[in-house]
């Protein structure tokens, strides 16, 4: 493969960050929670002088500590390759997070309905960069890959890992909002919502809409 072809799968592997960030930062402006991956992250944000990404950062630093645990005794050149990859795409994500916190600051939703359409809009959003970051098939996110290494080291099916891992996020951004303030924050309804629905809309886009036959039409590169 050409190294403008590789340029151009990482291209749009960026380019699926920003609409995650930006999916992200919508459904927490819908202020009826956010999504489990981002809950300790933004709980962390709301209690401490931190910004969203800033947080966002050292928790993907701290999940990228815990694969290198999780090879250790087996791990490959292709496993650290992969590990290392993450440090950059999580820097360029958090920032991701960061300026569309600051892009949408005046947004503030007037009532319940206009609260979850945004958060719907902002499901959508998510699930395009979901789309768009694993088409091009050249790195993984933190969180994912975390999942992938973990569910390997303990011999457990990844989508049954996945739920593991998300309600333990659920519930330690619980357990750190009530130990800040004696309340639950940043873990509402929403969460909920943005948990079940992403994976559909995800496999909606994947099949019907953002097909491999489409996104090679636009990106050619990404047919190698």
């Amino acid at each position: 493969m050409e190294w403008k072809d590789v340029l151009k799968r990482y291209l749009v592997f960026v380019l699926g960050l920003y609409f995650l960030s930006a999916g992200i930062v919508l459904i927490v402006r819908s202020t009826l929670g956010t999504t489990p991956i981002s809950s300790v992250n933004y709980v962390l944000s709301l209690n401490t002088p931190l910004t969203l990404g800033t947080c966002t950062f050292i928790i993907n630093m701290v999940l990228i500590a815990g694969q290198f645990w999780l090879v250790r005794g087996n791990r490959s050149r292709q496993d650290i390759v992969e590990i290392l990859l993450q440090i950059p795409f999580s820097f360029i994500f958090s920032a991701f997070i960061d300026v569309n916190m600051a892009l949408a600051s005046d947004l503030h939703p007037s009532g319940y309905g206009s609260a979850m359409a945004l958060l719907l809009i902002g499901c959508i959003v998510q699930s395009v960069g979901v789309v768009l970051e694993l088409k091009p098939r050249v790195a993984m996110m933190s969180a994912e890959a975390f999942v992938k290494y973990a569910s390997h080291r303990y011999s457990k099916e990844f989508g049954q890992f996945k739920v593991y891992f998300d309600v333990t996020l659920v519930t330690l951004a619980v357990l750190l909002s009530l130990a800040f303030r004696q309340s639950i924050e940043g873990v509402r309804e929403g969460s909920l919502i943005a948990a079940c629905l992403t994976g559909y809309i995800v496999t909606f886009l994947n099949q019907k809409i953002m097909t491999r036959k489409t996104l090679y039409k636009l990106v050619p590169a990404l047919k190698g």
